[in-house]
């Protein structure tokens, strides 16, 4: 029998894995046996999280701190990994932050935040990881978390950094598996819909939100823990082989309509 998904002896970097989605998707990874790299800023909460994965998977798992937007700090942070490993066979690129407020109101300072952590940050790990690791080897799989903000606008969260930075992952996804892909490197991008974490509880619980669930959600309902996981896998397994550049919204139908 094939275990089309198996992952043993891989390495896996996933940034923003100190909480909610970044910490879903590490496990998943672990599930199939891959080795994890949790990054994130706050040392203590990616300690946290490798020591779970290690008990709960009996995978090697390290929390490596970084700020993606240090350019040395990333550099620094992937010497480690390889030092450490020998190898990055996976990287997911996670860690975003998000600004809320009407698109006359938005300051320099927000736009210029939220485009240096999910679009600039995002690239320069992806950087590190193809000139240090994934080019040497001839092999690779990037998986850009964005959004289904990237792909849309919407009329119910101002937040035009956020719309304009995952746009960008978006098309920066395609950049990159067009350019790397003689190197054996597969850039893919994940768009979720709504998913419950530190960020979004609140707005996703408010009433308003509720209702527009029920009528810009094909399956009327946001995302549950675990339904990011099997694209996560896919993508980033030897499976994918041949899937480079895509953008997988997971999103219940709200991209269909």
């Amino acid at each position: 029998m094939k275990n089309y998904f198996d992952l043993k002896g891989q390495v896996a970097i996933v940034t923003g894995a100190s909480t909610g989605l970044g910490v879903q998707m590490a496990k998943a990874l672990a599930n199939q046996g891959a080795n994890i790299v949790c990054m994130a800023r706050r040392q203590n909460l990616i300690d946290e999280v490798a020591e779970e994965i290690k008990k709960e998977f009996g995978v090697e798992a390290v929390g490596i701190k970084c700020d993606i937007t240090d350019t040395e700090n990333v550099n620094a942070a992937v010497d480690g990994v390889l030092e450490k490993f020998g190898r990055i066979d996976i990287l997911i690129n996670n860690a975003g932050t998000g600004a809320v407020a009407p698109a006359e109101d938005i300051t320099d300072e927000q736009f210029e935040n939220e485009m240096n952590i999910d679009l600039f940050g995002s690239f320069k790990v992806a950087r590190a990881c193809a000139k240090k690791a994934m080019i040497p080897a001839k092999y690779g799989r990037i998986i850009n978390i964005a959004s289904m903000y990237g792909m849309v606008g919407n009329k119910v969260a101002p937040a035009t950094p956020y719309h304009a930075a995952k746009g960008g992952m978006v098309n920066l996804t395609r950049a990159l598996a067009a350019e790397w892909g003689k190197y054996g490197i597969n850039v893919n991008s994940i768009c979720p819909g709504y998913f419950y974490s530190p960020l979004t509880k609140e707005t996703l619980d408010s009433e308003f939100f509720q209702a527009n669930a029920q009528t810009m959600i094909p399956l009327s309902r946001y995302g549950n823990e675990g339904e990011l996981d099997t694209a996560t896998i896919f993508l980033s397994s030897p499976a994918s082989s041949y899937v480079t550049g895509v953008i997988l919204p997971v999103d219940g139908g709200y991209t269909s309509m």
